[in-house]
């Protein structure tokens, strides 16, 4: 049996519950150390769930305004994480924002506006699937958008940060980081899904051709964007780990009461495979 006499009494026992039960049956090949490995995952990632639902309500109780950003390359694993980030918090105490191409209207507008029009309200938290930073990468690369339009937009976007964060706004960004081989890789899962397929666009069909334009702009980016709020960069080549570690940055950054220092306490890999 696959690797039975490595496991703990423990790890026996955590493959005897239901999760671990159901962790076995999902697979198509039986792998006990794989199951264990979502198990630990599924577990760690409630408890910080439960610790995100403390955060919300810290947010609400005292009329906070949390904007979180999510940024990286197509396919990266953005979406996934923050579906995970809001699982279980009210639906009427946060927003995610996923704002497609600028309509006409829009483009005639200062380019911060129709982010302006989507920061929060007291006592909500707005997560950014993307976000302004279009302009600093994604828009030059290809071609969307002019080279004005991008110095414009490299000279304001820090004063405009600090503007955010002086009114009293709470503002994270991260930016979730993949090789070139994953996101190519994750491209095939996609195409070859009849469930993801329609999330393939013309500019993800560039990516791979452009990937080293995008890391001079995203290096560029980096470099001057730190000013009024630091990225983090989350290492997503596994996505699990990606979610994890951005939970961890989320509830470790944001002062709220009550905090539950162990549980947001950023683990090991070993250690999160072992505990």
């Amino acid at each position: 049996m696959n690797n039975l006499y490595n496991l703990t009494d423990k790890d026996l026992n955590i493959l005897n519950s239901k999760k671990g039960l159901e962790a076995l049956l999902r697979q198509n090949k039986f792998d006990l150390q794989k199951s264990l490995r979502n198990v630990k995952y599924e577990k760690r990632l409630e408890k910080l769930q439960e610790e995100m639902l403390i955060l919300q309500q810290w947010v609400a109780r005292n009329n906070k305004k949390v904007i979180i950003l999510f940024e990286g390359r197509d396919a990266a694993g953005k979406g996934g994480a923050i579906r995970r980030i809001i699982q279980h918090l009210p639906p009427r105490a946060i927003r995610v924002v996923a704002l497609p191409k600028p309509n006409q209207t829009e483009m005639g507008q200062w380019y911060f506006q129709r982010y302006i029009n989507r920061l929060p309200n007291n006592g909500e938290i707005v997560f950014f699937d993307r976000s302004w930073y279009n302009r600093a990468v994604v828009e030059p690369v290809n071609g969307f958008c002019s080279k004005k339009e991008y110095d414009i937009f490299m000279g304001q976007v820090n004063e405009f940060e600090k503007m955010i964060q002086d009114s009293g706004i709470i503002l994270l960004k991260l930016y979730f980081s993949i090789t070139k081989n994953e996101q190519a890789r994750r491209f095939n899962d996609i195409i070859s899904s009849p469930h993801k397929k329609w999330k393939y666009s013309e500019v993800d069909k560039q990516a791979i051709t452009l990937w080293d334009e995008y890391t001079k702009y995203k290096e560029t980016m980096f470099l001057n964007t730190q000013k009024a709020a630091p990225w983090k960069i989350i290492k997503a080549n596994r996505k699990t780990n990606a979610r994890i570690r951005a939970f961890e940055y989320i509830l470790h950054k944001i002062p709220y009461e009550v905090k539950d220092l162990e549980t947001i306490k950023p683990k090991s890999i070993r250690t999160l495979l072992e505990g």
